[in-house]
């Protein structure tokens, strides 16, 4: 049987012929691997030195090498320096890889398009090579998009705008295939309208080098900052006049601080919605009073309204909240025994103050004074010139900052002196404070509860973690 792997990386073992020899050596088709010389084996000298020392030892393959005289069935000395042969032949493909790439960025920064595929509104320029040219069926749909922010729309609705006409989106109008289908797939975003809104190609710029691949070994790439792209101005056709361009990013700039509001609330991570299954977000209206309420409303509603992928589910956070709450507070009154819990609390403080107050006291003091100190000696260091103005600033502020916790716990030693109450009172204290405040420790309810679903009819389903309390529990709002 003999199997090629024409066009395809040595450095890359999920060729395609490669693993059909996996599967017959699986099947026990096969005893023997031969190859013209060890490189035809594979490129990367950890891979091949796996399956020649591992793999074909254990399935009981043997292995020769023609022109390397390597030959797994017989002792000889040429298979004691296969190693030292595979490292060389990866050490090729690694000075391969540099070559390719520095031809790539050479053509870059002369303006030449090396990708697969141009953005949404161009295509392959017919009869020039490594150019790019308008593409008449998708740049009326980029111009316009545009002109829709440029009036003031926000990407969010010039998206629900295009969906609600059935305009394809880009991965659908270039008959991409889909990983996965989902309520997003083959529609518009606020996402992809804000990223082709920011994207300099539109006016005429060829933009490229976004991302670089980890290692000539692996396909995942990770973005590159801004400052390292390749930008060559001029190189095309623009959909877009400058001037456009630079309005329109200002209105996004005006929006992004909103935009990227975060909220912090105990059930974050933890809350989906029922029906499609994807997490709730949070977002903040104004009631009739002028109070900021915050609310749970389905992300895939909140993308696409117009669409019935699903419905608001719109629902005040500290109801569901205050509701999950009651929840776990019941589940840890049920599980928990108070008396169990007073002797656990009493050890806990026993061990606590094995060390008396004066000499945690002392101790902060101490460290306070010697920070304090060695401020001093910064701030001469630098009236003298021996310490950078720099190097100041980041070890002066760093000493300030942990001197202002020392203060802070020094403070709150005095104040816990002042009003700490008996060993048996303090245990008590605790076993009562636990018990009230259970379903709002956010640990305790990441440990707790796997996930909470929100319904259509606004009913909190909560999916506990654990055996005894693992079925989920409903409770009506």
């Amino acid at each position: 049987m003999t199997l090629g792997d024409d066009g395809c990386s040595g450095t890359n073992f999920e060729r395609p012929g490669f693993q059909r020899m996996l599967a017959d050596i699986e099947a026990k088709k096969v005893n023997m691997v031969i190859t013209k010389d060890l490189s035809r084996l594979g490129r990367d000298y950890i891979m091949t030195g796996h399956y020649m020392e591992r793999y074909f030892p254990e399935k009981r393959v043997r292995y020769i090498s023609l022109l390397d005289g390597i030959d797994t069935g017989v002792d000889s000395t040429a298979n004691d320096i296969t190693p030292f042969r595979a490292i060389m032949n990866d050490m090729y493909a690694k000075d391969i890889s540099k070559k390719i790439k520095s031809v790539k960025r050479d053509k870059q920064r002369k303006g030449l398009f090396i990708g697969g595929k141009p953005v949404y509104g161009y295509k392959m320029h017919p009869t020039e090579k490594n150019q790019i040219a308008v593409d008449g069926g998708a740049a009326p749909t980029v111009r316009r998009i545009f002109a829709l922010a440029l009036s003031g729309m926000s990407c969010r609705r010039i998206a629900a705008v295009l969906n609600r006409e059935g305009v394809p989106a880009p991965a659908a109008y270039a008959h991409l295939p889909v990983a996965e289908q989902s309520s997003y797939s083959g529609k518009w975003s606020g996402e992809r309208i804000s990223e082709m809104l920011q994207n300099e190609t539109y006016i005429g710029s060829m933009v490229q080098g976004r991302s670089v691949k980890i290692s000539y070994k692996s396909k995942k790439c990770r973005k590159q900052d801004r400052s390292d792209w390749v930008v060559v101005e001029g190189t095309h056709e623009p959909l877009v006049d400058a001037e456009t361009f630079r309005k329109v990013g200002m209105l996004l700039a005006s929006r992004r601080r909103t935009r990227s509001r975060t909220y912090d609330f105990p059930l974050k991570g933890l809350i989906f919605c029922h029906e499609c299954g994807h997490p709730l977000a949070a977002v903040n209206r104004r009631n009739a009073a002028g109070e900021d309420v915050l609310y749970f409303i389905c992300r895939t509603y909140q993308r696409f309204p117009k669409e019935g992928a699903c419905t608001c589910h719109s629902i005040k956070e500290k109801t569901v909240a205050d509701a999950v709450t009651a929840k776990v507070r019941e589940v840890c009154a049920q599980a928990l025994r108070p008396s169990e819990l007073l002797r656990i609390a009493q050890e806990a403080l026993k061990e606590e103050q094995k060390g008396t107050p004066e000499e945690e006291m002392a101790e902060v003091q101490n460290r306070i004074a010697a920070l304090t100190a060695g401020m001093d000696r910064m701030y001469a260091d630098r009236l003298s010139g021996l310490l950078p103005e720099e190097d100041f600033q980041r070890l002066f502020g760093k000493a300030g900052q942990d001197r202002a916790l020392l203060e802070e716990k020094r403070r709150e030693l005095l104040s816990r002196r002042d009003r700490s109450p008996g060993r048996e009172g303090r245990a008590e204290e605790l076993v009562r404070q636990f018990a009230e405040t259970a379903g709002e420790n956010r640990e305790l309810l990441v440990s707790l509860i796997e996930r909470v679903e929100l319904t259509e009819d606004r009913e909190v389903l909560i999916r506990f973690r654990f055996g005894e309390i693992g079925k989920a529990e409903k409770t009506p709002q």
